[in-house]
């Protein structure tokens, strides 16, 4: 009669053996999205104890990352301890968005945010916001602990700029 030819990996299953390529793309395809979302829930976990670390005071602090979207959630001490939160999360390589759903149990004035250029430095962003480059610590001092040394900021990085009283 002949030789016949069929697509190999086509057709039932008969034997119960061996997957279709759409079974195996399948398989693929939910082994990755399993993967992805064990590697969010451990990077939202190294948030939360970076944090921790950082003895920035959130009740119930609780960093959930999709893609490259942290929502954060809990109760900030203060508006301060809020805003640094936000800058440790989104100052971390991967989130492109925070979304700040944290309440505050002492409220007080929201401070403003500076993306970082090549060439600013702190003293060249407090004349800018303050009119006084000398003011420069109290930048340095708002983004505590985040900041370790007032000369190693990078463009990119967002600061607080409080606002003086």
């Amino acid at each position: 009669m002949g030789l016949f030819s069929f697509i190999k990996n086509a057709g039932a299953k008969v034997f119960g053996i061996g997957k279709t390529d759409a079974e195996e793309a399948a398989e693929a395809a939910e082994a990755a999205a399993e993967a992805k979302l064990k590697a969010e829930t451990a990077a939202a976990g190294k948030l939360e104890e970076t944090i921790s670390d950082l003895q920035l005071k959130v009740e119930n602090l609780k960093v959930h990352i999709n893609d490259d979207l942290a929502t954060i959630s809990g109760m900030a001490y203060d508006q301060a301890t809020k805003e640094k939160v936000v800058l440790v999360v989104g100052n971390t390589e991967g989130i492109a968005t925070v979304d700040d759903q944290m309440t505050v149990e002492h409220v007080e004035p929201e401070a403003q945010f500076h993306t970082v250029v090549s060439g600013d430095t702190l003293g060249k962003i407090a004349k800018k916001f303050y009119g006084n480059a000398m003011k420069y610590p109290v930048i340095f001092e708002a983004n505590k602990p985040m900041l370790k040394d007032p000369d190693l900021i990078y463009p990119g990085q967002v600061l607080r700029i409080p606002h003086l009283d």
